[in-house]
């Protein structure tokens, strides 16, 4: 791709990050273009779909979550980067579920691997600031990364908001350490 395209492509998703933020997965594209500088016709040679640009916006969405989770690794506490990185997921589910929804309401369902393989590399993110976090003692050894997931993706999915769904993840995590304290 050559330069100029690239710059394009990354204008776009970027607006339309921003655009489906504000006002879902149902956005005008007219509109992306608009906020993104360009042309319709430039929008739609690099999204030929809306699926298209959705799939992107989402897959960005998707790597920044799992760049987070590298970058606490190697920077915080065991027990820290584990509730920071849920921190990031409980947001992350309680604000991009419309475009996740979006993107699986293909009717040929031709994204499901890829959708598969977005958890699969969240849930690998998971595993493993959850084995570090639990090998310090502080987390429950009873629990799995699998349960803290399904807790937390159910907090988030219940909360009217992503403030909520933070309070929500403080009270789940009383109960993931056992401690009744919390961070």
């Amino acid at each position: 791709m050559r330069a100029d395209a690239a710059k394009n492509v990354e204008a776009v998703v970027s607006a339309a990050r921003e655009l489906f933020g504000e006002r879902g997965p149902d956005a005008p594209l007219d509109d992306v273009a608009k906020r993104a500088g360009i042309g319709n016709a430039t929008l739609y040679r690099h999204f030929p779909a809306r699926g298209d640009l959705l799939v992107a916006v989402y897959a960005d969405e998707v790597a920044a979550l799992n760049r987070q989770g590298a970058a606490l690794v190697k920077d915080v506490t065991a027990v820290d980067a584990l509730f920071d990185w849920l921190d990031h997921f409980v947001v992350h589910v309680a604000t991009k579920r419309a475009l996740a929804v979006a993107i699986t309401e293909d009717p040929a369902e031709r994204r499901t691997a890829l959708f598969e393989q977005w958890h699969d590399s969240m849930r690998s993110t998971a595993e493993e600031l959850f084995v570090r976090a639990r090998d310090t003692g502080v987390v429950r050894p009873d629990l799995t990364a699998a349960d803290v997931l399904a807790l937390v993706s159910a907090a988030a999915v219940a909360s009217a908001d992503a403030g909520d769904a933070r309070r929500l993840l403080r009270v789940l995590w009383h109960g993931f350490t056992g401690t009744g304290t919390g961070i």
